[in-house]
């Protein structure tokens, strides 16, 4: 093997080196692929949507309404969240209050239409109820089909949480933001 053939062979060692170490960095710290799994954030998100996850922002305060990826024991959940840290959160009568105060759902009116044509409330009463110190409540916007702080995950602890969906990229007929 002559001399320019070693150094090509180093070369490109050294740029796929370079390549997975990019590439571990980005999808460890950065941004992730992430495939929705269920029904519990429609019509905002569907079964096997594939979305990116921004990991980055995971140290920011987060925000009530924000969509965001939860690390479970098993499997991850996509959930909205309803209550930051201290806030005391009651439903009554599908009306959501936050520390007192009615909170509006705009993007619950498609699901609520739904569970008002079959007789029902989207969410039923609970509460009142304090989200204890760095824990968050959350819930699915399909909260007729939503295991969420409720009814099974209880609080999410805030390091619990992987990071902020940013939009969907497959199938690519449904790319768009998340919000």
């Amino acid at each position: 093997m002559n001399e320019h053939t070693k150094n090509e062979i180093k070369s490109w060692t050294k740029s796929i080196c370079i390549a997975l170490g990019v590439a571990f960095v980005v999808r460890t710290f950065l941004f992730a692929p992430y495939i929705v799994e269920g029904a519990s954030m429609e019509p905002t998100l569907h079964n096997q949507e594939k979305i990116f996850v921004n990991k980055l922002n995971v140290a920011d305060n987060f925000k009530r309404g924000e969509i965001v990826i939860i690390k479970g024991k098993e499997v991850n959940y996509v959930k909205r969240i309803i209550g930051l840290p201290g806030d005391t959160i009651e439903m009554k009568k599908d009306q959501l209050y936050i520390n007192g105060v009615l909170f509006e759902e705009s993007y619950l009116s498609q699901n609520r239409k739904e569970a008002e044509q079959m007789g029902s409330l989207l969410t039923g009463d609970f509460g009142p109820e304090i989200v204890p110190e760095n824990n968050y409540f959350v819930m699915g916007d399909n909260r007729l089909h939503s295991m969420d702080s409720r009814n099974g995950l209880g609080y999410i602890q805030e390091e619990t949480i992987v990071g902020k969906p940013e939009f969907v990229f497959l199938p690519f007929t449904q790319i768009r933001n998340v919000k």
